[in-house]
């Protein structure tokens, strides 16, 4: 028998919501706008915030067709609301009815007023900026050592170009000291003046995330840069104050990397052609589903109670993220999968096991160009030293010494009277030459 005093979590959660719609009721509230997003379902999720605090809202596309403007993130607003709970998820929510601007929010207020200061000092202008080398030798590279912008920069240079040295310069790039963290690294770079181009940036985020990319005194660190600097921050639609100031600005942080880098496989370009491709025929599926479910979801408005639309349309919303990213998840593998079988490819290339070869010959015909040499110096020691032997009984040395040898007509060698004749024509051999002479007398 199942005890009434225990929940389930779906239980509860379906308690603390009819609690929190039934107490509570409507809500007026001021807050600036943060995370916001819009998917094709056409309903809106943001965030409002304020110094202390922050609540996520959702607006579903019935009420939000009557906002007379488009929000976005920055923007001060004041919103009726009723007080919900997103049940799969436990998480408690405002569901906005009507939305109306309260002016621009204090970042973006702060960001407008620092970007037409620096503009008017002329650090935004195109003659300041510096060109960016044809060929780089060494990139620098400044972010957080565990953020993923530093991953996204690493795996494109080494797809594209793995020869490219690169430098990191650790810092912070979120929160209160990461401006004078980012200011001290720039700084850093120029003084140990090693690298020849730099990359400033990070991932996406809020605009409270980017802002220490707003702060002043990295817009003047990175002006004063003798080192060109690539400002790399967030996704294309984010813009910050060093995006301006820098001498070239990246939509992306992998975006910078091929900026810096030189692409060594027309593979990677028909893979990244692919793939374009791939990301197209997946966005028209979506969107082609997105039509679908729009339709769908027309139909259930005119059969179910608006809480359950809505609630099925934001677990909608979800799976449609999941999927997306999912996806990008595959895809990114995929992409390393591909990555590691070209390395491998090029590792057992013949044209690597050639030079092998060729360099093993190399040394062999040296070693036995060094043998030849060693048997030469050998061989000529040997001869040296017979020749010297054959010096001390050589009989052109008795002949140095003032003796002679004489031979008869018939070139016998004279070692006796007995050998030749009154009257005979001898030849005898001194040290320079050859004597004829007659014998007259034999004694």
């Amino acid at each position: 028998m199942t005890n009434p005093n225990i929940f389930t979590v779906s239980r509860l959660n379906s308690e603390v919501r009819l609690l929190l719609e039934n107490e509570m009721g409507i809500v007026w509230l001021i807050g600036e706008i943060s995370n916001f997003s819009a998917p094709v379902s056409g309903h809106w999720y943001l965030t409002l915030k304020d110094s202390r605090a922050q609540v996520k809202c959702a607006m579903f596309r019935g009420n939000n067709r009557n906002v007379s403007f488009k929000p976005k993130n920055g923007n001060q607003v004041l919103v009726k609301a009723r007080l919900s709970l997103y049940e799969p998820r436990g998480d408690y929510q405002l569901i906005i009815e009507s939305m109306q601007p309260e002016g621009d929010g204090r970042l973006q207020q702060e960001f407008e007023k620092l970007k037409m200061n620096l503009a008017a000092e002329g650090l935004f202008s195109q003659s300041s900026k510096q060109d960016l080398p044809e060929h780089p030798k060494r990139v620098g590279i400044i972010t957080s050592k565990t953020g993923a912008a530093l991953y996204d920069i690493l795996d494109v240079l080494k797809r594209r170009d793995p020869s490219l040295p690169v430098v990191i310069y650790p810092t912070m790039v979120q929160g209160e000291e990461a401006s004078i963290q980012i200011a001290q690294a720039i700084g850093r770079a120029n003084e140990r003046d090693e690298c020849d181009v730099l990359i400033v940036g990070r991932g996406g985020g809020s605009l409270e995330d980017l802002w220490c990319f707003n702060n002043e005194i990295v817009a003047r660190t990175i002006a004063a840069s003798q080192i060109p600097i690539i400002s790399a921050v967030g996704h294309e639609v984010d813009v910050t104050i060093a995006d301006f100031v820098a001498d070239m600005r990246a939509p992306t942080p992998s975006a910078a990397a091929e900026l810096v880098s030189r692409d060594n496989s027309n593979k990677e370009q028909a893979f990244a052609a692919k793939k374009a491709r791939l990301n197209s025929a997946i966005r028209h599926f979506l969107l082609k589903q997105g039509k679908h479910t729009q339709l769908l979801t027309h139909r259930l408005e005119r059969n179910h109670p608006s809480y359950q639309l809505q609630k099925q349309s934001q677990q909608l919303d979800d799976l449609d993220t999941r999927l997306r990213q999912s996806i990008n998840k595959f895809i990114k593998i995929r992409s390393q999968d591909i990555e590691r079988k070209h390395h491998q490819l090029q590792l057992h290339s013949p044209i690597k096991r050639l030079g092998e070869q060729k360099l093993h010959l190399q040394r062999s015909e040296q070693k036995l160009l060094d043998a030849m040499d060693r048997s030469l110096l050998t061989t000529r020691h040997q001869l040296a030293m017979a020749a010297e032997k054959l010096e001390t009984v050589s009989p052109l040395a008795t002949l140095k010494r003032g003796y002679s040898i004489s031979h008869s007509k018939s070139g016998t060698t004279i070692s006796s009277i007995k050998n030749v004749e009154v009257g005979e024509v001898i030849k005898t051999q001194v040290e320079d030459g050859i004597i004829e002479s007659k014998v007259i007398d034999i004694n």
